[in-house]
C-alpha cells in the first residue's frame, strides 16, 4: 500500500497490508490477552493513559509532520489536533474512575443494590482520516481505560498516524497485545466484520456506516456509529457584531478544508442582515492564505482525497444550473495538489445538492430567511442530525429554536466544537450511539446489577 503526500502527489512510503493470516493473528493476541488487561486495577490503567497523553504532548512536532505530511491539513492545524485531542483524552482520564467504578444505588438492613460496569472484552475501532487523534481517542482511550482489547484500524489516509499512536500507546504502558493496529485499506475493514468482536466502533461515512451496521447486527454486539452531518446554522436579526459572526462561521465551515463531520455546511442568515453578513463572510475567506501545508500561516490547502475534488465540482455545478451564484472560487486548481478554491455561493436552495448531500471540502451556500419559523423548518430539511448552531443576542431565543432541531449538539453563538465533557452523538444518517463524557466511558462496558440480600 503506497502512502502519498496529497499536497506533492509524491509517494512518502510503501507498506504492507495486513493478510487476513496477520489480522486472525493479531485478534487471537487480543483475545487472549484481554482477560489480563481487564485485570488491572483501573488507577493502573489511568497511570498508563496519563503517560500516553504525555507523550503526545512531547513528540508534538514529529507527530505533526507525519500527520500532515500523509493527510495534508497545515502544520498548525496538526499541532491544534494533537493538543485537542490531549485535551479530551485528559478528561477521559481523570474521570474514568468516577464513572467506570461500581455503583451503589440503595443499601437497607436486608439488600444493596448495585451496578457494576464491566469491560465488553475485545472491540473493533474502524478510525478516520481527517481527525485520526481527535476521533481517535474518543473510543481507543475509554475503551483501554474500561478494560478492553482493541484492534484500531486507522484510515489508509492516516496510516502511518495509526502506527504513532500505537507506538506511543505501547511505549506508555499498554501491552502490545492489547492494542493492535490493523493495516490496510477498505478490504482490511471489511475482514474485520467478519471477526467475533465484542463491540464495532467506526468513525467515517453514512454510507459505509449503514453497510458495517447492516454487516454486524446479526452478532447482537454494541455498534457504535459516529457518520457525517449537513450541519446548519441559523443567523438571527439581532445579532450584535455581524462581522464577528461571519468570521466565527467561517472558521466552522472551512477549518481542516471542510473535512469536518461537524464542519458549518449550510447557512441560513435572517434577510435584514444578510447583505452586511455575505459580505462580511466573503471579505474573511478572501483574507485567508492558501497555500502548501508546511507553509507557515496557510490556512486553506490540499483535500486528503482527490476523487473529493470531483464532488465539489459538482455540487458547484448543480448549484449554478438551478440558479445559484459563485460569489468566490468554485473550482480546482491545476498542477500537482488535491487544492480546491474555497468556495462561497448565495441564491442557493434546499433543492441544490451543495444543501443537501454532505461536501466534506471548502465550499458552503448562504441562504436568505425571512423569520425564525422558515430557518427551523430548513435547518430540519436534512436525512442528517449532527449538529446545529444559532447566531443571536438572545439566549431564550436561541436555545428555543435549537429545541425544535433534530440534532445531536446545539451551538448558541458557536460552532465546529466538541466537548470531552459533554455527549458527541448524532441522528438520521449521523448516526447512532455516544463517545465523549461519562456516556462515552461507559459505552465500552456491559452493565451487570447486583441485588446482593443479607
Amino acid at each position: 500500500m503506497n502512502i502519498i503526500n496529497p499536497a506533492t502527489e509524491e509517494i512518502i512510503t510503501t507498506i504492507q497490508e495486513d493478510s487476513l493470516v496477520i489480522l486472525d493473528l493479531k485478534f487471537k493476541r487480543l483475545q487472549k490477552s484481554a482477560s489480563t488487561w481487564s485485570a488491572v486495577p483501573i488507577q493502573k490503567r489511568v497511570e498508563i493513559l496519563e503517560k500516553f497523553v504525555s507523550l503526545l504532548k512531547e513528540n508534538i512536532e514529529e507527530l505533526a509532520a507525519i500527520l500532515t505530511s500523509e493527510m495534508g491539513k497545515p502544520l498548525q492545524q496538526s499541532r491544534n489536533e494533537i493538543n485537542g485531542a490531549s485535551a479530551k483524552a485528559t478528561w477521559l482520564v481523570e474521570h474514568a474512575t468516577q464513572y467506570l467504578s461500581e455503583e451503589i444505588m440503595s443499601v437497607s438492613d436486608q439488600l444493596t443494590e448495585k451496578i457494576v460496569y464491566e469491560p465488553l472484552g475485545v472491540i473493533c475501532n474502524i478510525s478516520a482520516w481527517n481527525y485520526p487523534y481527535n476521533v481517535g481517542v474518543n473510543i481507543f482511550v475509554p475503551a483501554l481505560l474500561a478494560g478492553n482489547a482493541v484492534m484500531y484500524k486507522p484510515s489508509e489516509y492516516a496510516t502511518l498516524t495509526g502506527i504513532q499512536i500505537g507506538k506511543y500507546l505501547v511505549e506508555a504502558g499498554v501491552p502490545e497485545e492489547v492494542f493492535q493496529v490493523a493495516i490496510g485499506e477498505g478490504s482490511v475493514g471489511k475482514a474485520l466484520l467478519d471477526m467475533p468482536f465484542d463491540g464495532y466502533y467506526f468513525t467515517g461515512s453514512y454510507q459505509t456506516g449503514q453497510k458495517i451496521y447492516q454487516h454486524v447486527a446479526q452478532k447482537m454486539v454494541p455498534c457504535v456509529l459516529e457518520l457525517g452531518g449537513k450541519d446548519p446554522v441559523y443567523v438571527a436579526d439581532d445579532v450584535v457584531d455581524v462581522a464577528g459572526a461571519a468570521a466565527g462561521i467561517a472558521d466552522g465551515a472551512f477549518y481542516n478544508n471542510g473535512q469536518s463531520c461537524c464542519s458549518v455546511e449550510r447557512i441560513y442568515v435572517q434577510s435584514a442582515i444578510y447583505d452586511a453578513f455575505v459580505e462580511a463572510f466573503v471579505a474573511e475567506v478572501n483574507s485567508w492564505k492558501m497555500g502548501s501545508p508546511t507553509e507557515d500561516g496557510v490556512y486553506i490547502t490540499v483535500l486528503s482525497r482527490r476523487a473529493q475534488l470531483d464532488v465539489l465540482e459538482n455540487q458547484v455545478t448543480d448549484a449554478v444550473d438551478k440558479g445559484a451564484m459563485v460569489l468566490l472560487g468554485g473550482k480546482r486548481l491545476e498542477g500537482k495538489g488535491n487544492y480546491f478554491e474555497p468556495t462561497v455561493l448565495v441564491n442557493v436552495t434546499n433543492e441544490m445538492a451543495v444543501m443537501r448531500e454532505e461536501s466534506f471540502g471548502p465550499i458552503i451556500g448562504i441562504m436568505r430567511v425571512e423569520n425564525d419559523a422558515e430557518a427551523v423548518q430548513l435547518m430540519n430539511d436534512t436525512d442528517y442530525g449532527l449538529t446545529a448552531g444559532v447566531y443571536s443576542a438572545n439566549q431564550h431565543r436561541a436555545e428555543a429554536i435549537l429545541a425544535q432541531i433534530n440534532a445531536g449538539s446545539g451551538y448558541w453563538n458557536c460552532c465546529d466544537r466538541v466537548s470531552a465533557a459533554l455527549p458527541w452523538s448524532g441522528r438520521g444518517h449521523s448516526g447512532f450511539g455516544s463517545t465523549l463524557s461519562q456516556v462515552g466511558l461507559r459505552a465500552f462496558t456491559k452493565l451487570k446489577a447486583y441485588h446482593l440480600r443479607k
